[in-house]
Parts: structure tokens; C-alpha cells; sequence
């Protein structure tokens, strides 16, 4: 019996730690540099946010993961921010709950080879639909080996990985674009 608390109480404090943490990157907008000068990444930022991330990283191109939403608040505070900024705002709905078809992650690909560096790229969160699409940028247009990209979709950005939830679409999308390009998985 003692044993079982024990257990319980070790999984009780790594639980509130993963949601405190979890919490605190949407707190900060869960900003990450993924390849300097190149690619960052975040959550939905407000119009103060991206503002101050287009001034101190010279962001010339956002690209939101979200669709486009005109009537929206958060989606047009952002591109009246991206437009009086001077820089290209780009939409790409996709969805964090179902699989990216290979020919619209091929999409996406193209967009980031494409635009304008440094790029702002975001989901709602920042974490799933965010991640695949820095994996996809670091491991096929930045040089970086599989292993350390695969860190773009993980818990240090605030994707949670099981399978049987929707963000593991994220995940089932890029093992399928392993074989794709050859990789090993």
C-alpha cells in the first residue's frame, strides 16, 4: 500500500509539473527560435507580440497554420500587424486532429523554401501543427539531421504525443513522410 501512494505521489508531481509547464509556454507565447535568421516559431501571438517579433527578429514573412478567418479578431489583428509592418502574411489551414495529405505537406514545404527569411511561423498553440511544420523545415531546407529535428514535435514545445488523441495526426503525418523522403524512421 505504501508503495502504490508512493507511486501515486511521484505521478501526481511529475502530472502538475508537465501541466505548470505546459501552462507557462502559452503564457509566453511559446516562442522558439527554430533555425536563426531562417524560422521561428509560436502560439497565436496578439498584435503586440507579433509587433515586437517582427522588430527584434526581422520577421519578414508570418505564415499561420490556422486558415484564413476574416471577421475573426485574433486573424485580423494579425494581418493589419503583418501589413502595416510591410511583410507577407501567408495562410495554410491545416488541422492538428487529422493527418497532412503528402501532397500538401509538399505544399507547405514549397511555401517555406519560398518566402521571404526570417519566417514567423504558428498554429494556435504553437505546439502541433507548429512542431510538424518545423520538423519539416529543418530536416528537408535546413540542413538538420532527422534525430534533431524530430525535437520540433515534442514536449518541449508543448506537444503531447499518445496515440488515440488528435495532435498524434502530427506525428502519423511525418512517419509517413519519413518513407517519403527516405528516411529511417
Amino acid at each position: 500500500m505504501r508503495i502504490a501512494r508512493r507511486v501515486l505521489s511521484v505521478f501526481a508531481i511529475a502530472a502538475a509539473g508537465s501541466a505548470l509547464y505546459l501552462g507557462a509556454l502559452q503564457l509566453t507565447g511559446n516562442f522558439h527560435e527554430v533555425k536563426a535568421g531562417e524560422l521561428y516559431r509560436s502560439a497565436q501571438p496578439d498584435a503586440a507580440a507579433l509587433a515586437g517579433y517582427i522588430e527584434r527578429y526581422g520577421i519578414k514573412t508570418v505564415i499561420n497554420l490556422r486558415g484564413a478567418k476574416p471577421g475573426k479578431a485574433w486573424y485580423d489583428t494579425e494581418v493589419a500587424t503583418a501589413g502595416q509592418a510591410g511583410i507577407t502574411h501567408i495562410d495554410f489551414a491545416m488541422s492538428d486532429r487529422r493527418a497532412l495529405e503528402p501532397e500538401r505537406s509538399m505544399e507547405l514545404l514549397a511555401l517555406m523554401r519560398d518566402a521571404e527569411k526570417p519566417i514567423l511561423i504558428h498554429c494556435k498553440a504553437g505546439a502541433d501543427r507548429t512542431g510538424l511544420a518545423s520538423v519539416l523545415y529543418l530536416q528537408q531546407l535546413g540542413g538538420i539531421d532527422e534525430e534533431t529535428a524530430e525535437w520540433q514535435l515534442s514536449p518541449l514545445y508543448g506537444h503531447v504525443a499518445l496515440p488515440g488523441i488528435g495532435p498524434y495526426a502530427m506525428d502519423s503525418t511525418w512517419e509517413g513522410l519519413e518513407k517519403i523522403f527516405g528516411l529511417d524512421s
